[in-house]
Order: structure tokens, then sequence, then C-alpha cells
């Protein structure tokens, strides 16, 4: 058995974030699936939003997230977080964060579509999230140990006491170890990877949700998945991300016969929403288009995005002809977890931040670069929240409680689970589509699995089955939505219903001593 007084599950910038500003005396376990630097953060191209420059404000940004979100944000959450923007990218660029510059020292402000001001802080040019990554990974403390390849498959829960008292994970051999702590966080990403298309890191496959889940925590969102409009397409693949921050730049959306796409489309042309700019790549798509962006006009495209274009050059692109060819993806996932505004649940002493949490500050759609902004935020807050407590010990005894064998139950092949999603909870949803879905997924016994126990199974098997649940919560919740509204398009709803939906969440949550699942439509946030 390990114990420590924190345990993070996942090591993405929200995590890092945390372990880096928890008190020295404190001990903290990170365990993570893979390397430590295999995360959406250490992938991130474009940057991190904060009102720094002359003319901006947060006030600014605080809307711009808004009309993004389709006001379904919590709008005190984002109030905050805007606020703390520009504070906290000044304190990593004085601790040595290597921010890009221009040639008299002041940070270089990008734009990136839906934003009204240039305030996209960058570096190395398109590697922003390998920078801070790298950053706060020479920044951790002795008292922070790293577990890599660990598998967490199960939170342990004192059900009595409604307290989560540590994690159960599968090393690469397949045994179990156990982790206990007083604090135990969840910050494992999204859910990308249930998608046929997908920005995402191969490990980026709902792990954190679907614990969370069968713990008994809220889920909130999980309809909101923003599809990227512009992922590399190479011999039929989504190979890599190619960041909005190149449309900030002055790309255009083309088809093969030079014809712009966003024109009449929204006054932002091609840095609009990207759900409208994903939604009308795809209409084009379905009518036989390949669409392309228009690079051409990007002086020194190369030294600018020095990473895409050696994406492209691995994927036999030839970035000199102006054209790179595109599709939409799974990007993010705006729902997950349900938190307040320093990642609390509703069990005691288990936490999300990041991208599995669903924290408000997205509603509908993130607005570009506002994902680091958050996780940086977050992991900074919970950290002065734990940092302000005593640290107590813990009972380390597994608590009895009564589950299902798994060894019988069927599980879905990766690439059928990724394409079914891909076709009926992609982009465009129908009804019908989403119904079909759900009656597929069902064949696999979700009501089974969701009181299975995971103890025999091994890795890639627990992976199986995470994405199942979490595919499943997508669905159900797009199916509960009869509108459409940010990242998610019901082509039978096509319009917002403000009246019937506005400010509402779909919540989810399994009721542990019964095994049964609830989902309730509750009003989220104050109007």
């Amino acid at each position: 058995m390990n114990h420590a007084d924190v345990i993070i599950i996942g090591s993405g910038v929200a995590a890092l974030h945390l372990a880096k500003k928890i008190r020295s005396d404190i001990n903290v376990i990170i365990l993570t699936k893979s390397y430590l630097i295999n995360s959406n953060s250490y992938l991130a191209q474009g940057g991190v939003a904060a009102a720094l420059g002359k003319a901006d404000d947060p006030a600014k940004h605080y809307a711009d997230t808004l009309e993004a979100g389709r006001h379904h944000n919590d709008e005190e959450a984002v109030d905050r977080l805007t606020k703390e923007g520009p504070g906290l990218i000044r304190e990593l660029a004085l601790a040595g964060c290597s921010f890009d510059r221009d040639e008299v020292g002041k940070l270089l402000l990008g734009m990136e579509g839906a934003h009204s001001e240039k305030r996209i802080v960058h570096g190395g040019g398109d590697a922003t999230g390998k920078i801070i990554v790298d950053f706060l990974h020479r920044q951790l403390s002795p008292n922070v140990s790293v577990y890599e390849f660990v598998l967490a498959f199960e939170l342990i829960v004192d059900q009595e006491t409604n307290q989560c008292i540590g994690v159960k994970g599968k090393y690469a051999d397949g045994e179990t170890g156990h982790f206990f702590a007083g604090h135990v966080v969840v910050a494992t990403g999204g859910c990308g990877q249930i998608y046929g298309f997908t920005s995402n890191a191969e490990t980026v496959t709902g792990d954190g949700i679907a614990l969370a889940y069968l713990a008994g925590a809220e889920l909130a969102d999980m309809e909101f998945v923003q599809f990227h409009p512009t992922l590399l397409i190479s011999e039929g693949k989504a190979v890599g991300l190619i960041s909005e921050a190149v449309r900030g730049e002055g790309a255009k959306l083309l088809t093969g016969d030079g014809q712009p796409i966003m024109e009449n489309i929204h006054p932002l042309k091609d840095l609009a929403p990207r759900h409208i700019v994903s939604q009308t790549i795809y209409d084009y798509l379905k009518q036989g288009h390949q669409v392309y962006l228009d690079i051409s006009n990007i002086n020194n495209f190369s030294a600018r995005f020095p990473n895409i274009t050696a994406l492209c050059e691995q994927n036999n692109i030839e970035i000199q002809t102006g054209l790179i060819p595109v599709v939409p993806g799974c990007h993010f996932l705006m729902g997950g977890i349900k938190t307040d505004l320093y990642g609390r649940t509703n069990i005691q002493g288990l936490y999300a931040i990041g991208e599995a949490a669903c924290t408000g500050i997205h509603g509908a759609n993130r607005l570009a670069s506002n994902s680091l902004l958050e996780g940086l935020a977050y992991g900074k807050r919970l950290a002065q929240l734990i940092n302000k407590q005593p640290i107590v010990s813990l009972c380390s005894s597994l608590p009895d409680r009564k589950s299902n064998s798994s060894e019988t139950l069927p599980l879905p092949e990766v690439p059928d689970l990724k394409k079914a999603m891909m076709d009926y909870a992609g982009i465009v949803r129908t009804g019908k589509g989403l119904r079909h879905l759900q009656e597929w997924l069902a064949t696999f016994h979700i009501e089974k699995w969701v009181k299975a126990d995971l103890d025999t199974l091994s890795p890639p098997e627990i992976k199986k089955a995470f994405m199942l649940i979490t595919a499943w919560l997508v669905t159900e919740s797009a199916l509960q939505r009869t509108e459409s509204r940010g990242g998610h398009f019901r082509l039978d709803f096509p319009f917002e219903d403000d009246l019937n939906w506005r400010k509402k969440q779909i919540i989810h949550k399994r009721n542990t001593e019964k095994g049964e699942r609830h989902e309730q439509i509750e009003t989220a946030f104050a109007t």
C-alpha cells in the first residue's frame, strides 16, 4: 500500500500546477497511465488567453467567453477566471516560463477565433503546452512522487461518510496497487479518443469521468463536445491538430476549387466560434468537397508554426503549395465532473480540475485558449485550499462493497465504438441516430458495467469499459437536450431554446448503494 496526503490522477497542466503550488511538507503522489508528458496539455499548440493588451480588459475576455459558451456558463466562475488570468501569466513569466516575446521583451499576443482582442500568449511558436508542462515539471519539489504507467481504475469511497480515501491502480504488468490519501484529485483530461477523428492524446479515453461516475460523483454537460475545425487529414485519418492560431494569422478555409466557405456564414468568418466553423466544414465534406486551409498569405509560416510544419512534412503534405487538407474532429469536452470554484465535488475529499471537470467556465462551447488558463487557475486555487487544511491520517482499510463480476460482460471493439460515436453523436446529431447509438451501446450491458468489479480486468479491458461508460453518458445527455447550443447540434432541433434550456444542466449520478443510475435536469447557474 502507498500513502500520501494528496493523490493526483493525471499529469497535465492542471495536475502539475496543483503539485507545484502544494506546500513542501505535504506529500503528493501523481498517478499517470503513460509517461508524465503524454497528455493533451503537452500537445496544446495555440496558447493561453489572458487580458494583457493595452486595449484589452478582463471584462472583454468575460464577454467573449460567455458569447462562445452561448450563455450556458457559470458567470461567477468566468468572472473570477478572467480576472485571475493576467496575474497567472505574469507569475509564470516572472518565474522563468519561456513565453514568446517581441524584440523589446514584451509578451507577444496572438488572435484566435471568437476573441475580440489579441490576448493569446504562446510559447515556442505553436508549442505552448509543451513549454508550460516542461516548466512545471522542472519546478516539482521532492515532496512530489510520480508513478508512471499506473492506470487508476477505482476510487475508494467510504459510503458511510461519503469520503474518498484513495485509488486502486493497475500497473503495466496487471498487478493492482492501492494508494490512500485524504485528498484525491481527478485531472485525467476529457474523452477525445471515444471519437474516430480527434486531436486528443492516445491516453485520453474518459477514465476520470467514468471513475467519478462509478464512485457516485455528479457529472454535468456531457452533451457539449467541442469539435476543432481543423485537424490535418492524411490518407483518410486525422493525424494532428492545425492550431486555430493559423487562422488567427490570416489563413482561410477554401474548397479545392478555391471557394471560401465562411463567407456569409458568420461576421467573424474564418474566426467564427468553433462549432460554427466545424459544422460548415462538415456540410462541405458531406457534399463531397475536400476543405483546405490556405496559408499562402502567412509570412514565414515555418518559423511561426514549426511544429505544424513538421507535422505536415511527416505526413507528406507540401506546405509550399499553400494548402493544408483539414477535417473537424473531437477536441474538448465542456462537461465532466461537476465542481465548485475550487474543484470540490459532491464526495468529500474528491476533487476534479482541468478538462475532466465541469466548472461552468466553458458553457456550451469553450472559447479558444481558455483551457490551459482554467487548468492553471484551478490548480493554484485547489492548492491554496489544501494548503490551509491540517494534514490528517485516514484509515487505509478497504470498505466493503458488493459488485458483479465483469468476467463475462461484453465490450465493444475500440474502432467500432469510435466510428459509432463519430457517426451518431458527433458534429451533427439527430434523435433517430442517437437512439440507434443508445440501443447499440445497451447491447454491452451498461446496467451491469456500472456495478461491475474491474479488479480482474487487464488495463486494455478497463480502458474499453471506461470508453463504453463515457460514450453512454455523452449519448444519453445528447438525446435529452432537445435544442442546439454550442458544441451540441441537433438537426431535428436546430435552434437554441432559451425558454426551456438556457442555464439548464443535465446531471448524471450513480446511486452507489443501490447501483442505480439517475439523470435529472436542474437549473445550474443563477440567471
